[in-house]
């Protein structure tokens, strides 16, 4: 098993060590143009990335980066006056900076998103039924009587505690992941020279953008302009009707159901309890062409199980909850209840186990390579590559433990009318205990391996075992953090020749330019238009941020007074034992059965993140592995169809965020009309 984990590990390394060589010379690549971008980005691409969230449940993603560097290329081409690579990058790092995405949610478009998904969690019926309401303080957000959430705005003062918090922790959070970030790199990188896999493939489709912007290789240029002309057609009918349908009618015209077609009541005789539709998003195809194939079709697999296998659970009294003529959210929470909810924690312990071992297993393995090479000493902290822009490694340590101690007085400040002796301990523990040694174990898996491991829901369990009596924590920015991926985005920072410098003003200019444009367009946007997310005109917010909500509450209800194992509360009521150790059994023996088969162990991964999915989504990404695997990579070549798929995947968004943008014009603009007197 070790042998064939590590084989499969050490082909991944072999492929990518060598991909790009470190640059011996840095620039600077904030510049003018790099201001013009983050404000380009911020008035455009924002408001578009929201829409498209609300609408069907699509972030902008590459398209953000694609057109921002696509547009000024050109522009500076033009004018005689060429970007430079780290002038690109810096483009493409603050585009991505700022297209942040939830993804289960949707939620795009920086911290007002947070506030409008947390009140609307903490005032839905769900939250009131369970008794959540009521143990949230306001500076989570204001009360449901308050005129700020009636008049649906954020210019009250009743959000100026919300945000003045959110903001703050903000700051200290950039702070904390750029220094620990820094210093791991330092490390992970400088001194132990971990070949960081991923980060070269990073680094390498940002040169292939510059490129793209230079025009190298005009096969992008085609091969982008397909994927853009699908999006916008398919996005024409997808977005584009419903958003002009919604500003000319009361009810918007969907030509495809968003976000699914429900064939869960229909199926319900042949497969009782088992959830089943399809996504009408031609985008999840396109994703499912750009993902590892075994990682999709260990996500089918899940889909298949929960499908097939609910029907038999239900038949032998373990889905007792399920009844006929629920549709799919609500089938698949019950049935989360019942079984699929401690089942899943078994088998993410299970791949977290194992990403452990594999992390230990790798580092003795690199040390024993380093002494038969007969290198007995590794590299040393002082010794710096000219001109790249570093800075001390203590005083990184020193910021960070500052920022740590911060976090931690700001916790208990917060959660100061019911902290126990034991809560105060978990706080301390995880922000100078915790935080660093998982942060350092995963910089060093994704140095390893390009992935990173952790085990699933030690954050509910702190809570729980804390002893805390309220909603309150489960809002609270709670110091327990993962910045080992911070490792790896400076090594791709490095490997384009950018200065570090460059990156921190880019996060100084970044942070107060995404605040203000996601409270401008977030807050025009709820207090003008329809319901967030309770209206037709916003299909998938209207059902998933519903499902979200369930599964957010049964967790929360964790904590409230009464929540002690074995009473009344829901959350102990749906967590059984005796399946989270069958998930645990499963996940370890379905790896040694795939290591012994010599098969591919990506598959146990994919099963794992695939049993959070619904099937709906599921089948039509296997649609696109199968397409890409046996058909595309046939008809092109397997590794030209592989240069191609990722350019063609973000030239598909990019065109649909076109029409995205057309969308949102005509939203912004019925609201102003329907809005004035006259």
């Amino acid at each position: 098993m070790a042998k064939q984990a590590g084989g499969e590990l050490d082909k991944d390394l072999a492929a990518y060590r060598n991909l790009m060589e470190t640059p011996s010379t840095f620039e600077d690549g904030f510049s003018l143009r790099t201001v013009f971008g983050v404000i380009f980005v911020a008035i455009v691409m924002i408001p578009t990335a929201i829409y498209l969230g609300l609408t069907m449940g699509q972030n902008l993603g590459p398209a953000a980066e694609w057109v921002t560097i696509i547009l000024f290329a050109d522009v500076a081409r033009r004018s005689f006056k060429p970007l430079k690579r780290q002038e690109l990058y810096l483009l493409y790092y603050v585009a991505a900076s700022l297209m942040s995405f939830t993804g289960g949610l949707a939620l795009s478009g920086g911290f007002a998103a947070q506030l409008i998904w947390k009140n609307y969690l903490v005032h839905s019926h769900i939250a009131e039924a369970l008794g959540i309401t009521e143990y949230v303080s306001s500076w989570v957000v204001p009360d449901k009587s308050s005129p700020a959430v009636l008049g649906r705005t954020f210019l009250h003062r009743d959000w100026i505690v919300p945000i003045l918090l959110m903001s703050f922790t903000a700051v200290v959070g950039r702070l904390s992941w750029i220094t620990m970030g820094y210093a791991l790199f330092r490390s992970t990188s400088d001194v132990e020279k971990l070949p960081f896999p991923m980060a070269t493939v990073a680094a390498a489709g940002a040169t292939a953008l510059a490129e793209s912007g230079e025009e190298k290789e005009s096969w992008r240029w085609r091969v982008f302009s397909i994927g853009a002309m699908m999006g916008m057609i398919f996005g024409a009918v997808y977005i584009l009707v419903p958003a002009i349908s919604g500003a000319l009618f009361n009810r918007p015209i969907q030509i495809l159901p968003i976000p699914w077609i429900d064939l869960t009541t229909r199926t319900e005789t042949v497969l009782p309890a088992a959830s089943t539709g399809i996504m009408t998003n031609l985008g999840i195809v396109i994703t499912g062409m750009v993902l590892p194939f075994w990682i999709v079709a260990g996500s089918f697999f899940a889909a298949l199980t929960h499908m097939f296998l609910n029907p038999v659970l239900h038949h032998v009294g373990m889905l007792p909850h399920w009844r006929r003529g629920m549709g799919t959210i609500m089938t698949e929470y019950v049935n989360s209840i019942d079984f699929w909810m401690s089942f899943g924690i078994g088998t993410a312990l299970a791949v977290a186990t194992l990403g452990f071992w594999i992390a230990i297993r790798s580092y003795r393995r690199a040390k024993a390579e380093r002494i038969a090479s007969g290198q007995t000493s590794r590299a040393s902290f002082a010794d710096l590559p000219p001109g790249r822009g570093d800075f001390s490694v203590r005083i990184a340590l020193v910021i960070f433990a500052i920022c740590s101690l911060v976090n931690v007085g700001l916790v208990l400040l917060l959660l100061k009318k019911d902290l126990t002796a034991k809560l105060v301990f978990f706080v301390f523990f995880f922000a100078l205990v915790y935080t660093p040694l998982i942060s350092y174990i995963n910089a060093r898996m994704i140095g390893l391996t390009g992935r990173p491991i952790g085990f699933p829901m030690i954050r509910q369990a702190t809570f729980i075992l804390s002893g805390y009596k309220g909603a309150d924590i489960w809002f609270a920015p709670f110091p327990m953090r993962q910045y080992g991926m911070a490792a790896q985005r400076f090594r791709a920072i490095e490997l384009t020749g950018t200065k570090f410098t460059s990156i921190f003003k880019a996060e100084a200019l970044t942070l107060p330019v995404l605040f203000l444009a996601s409270f401008f367009f977030w807050g025009y946007i709820w207090r003008y238009g329809d319901p967030i997310p309770n209206s037709p005109a916003y299909p998938f917010a209207q059902k998933m941020w519903f499902r979200h909500c369930l599964s957010s509450c049964l967790m929360y209800s964790a904590t409230l007074p009464g929540g002690e194992a074995g009473g009344e509360n829901l959350f102990f009521q749906a967590l059984k034992w005796r399946y989270v150790g069958g998930g645990l059994a499963f996940g370890l023996s379905a790896f040694w059965i795939l290591s012994i088969l010599k098969m591919p162990t990506m598959l146990l991964y994919g099963y794992v993140g695939g049993l959070g999915y619904l099937p709906h989504q599921v089948l039509p990404m296997m649609l696109g592995a199968v397409l890409s695997r046996y058909y595309f990579s046939r008809l092109f070549g397997e590794k030209q169809w592989k240069r191609y798929v990722p350019v063609l995947s973000a030239g598909f968004f990019c065109g649909m965020g076109l029409i995205g943008m057309v969308g949102i014009s005509v939203k912004l603009l019925s609201v102003c009309v329907s809005s004035t007197p006259w």
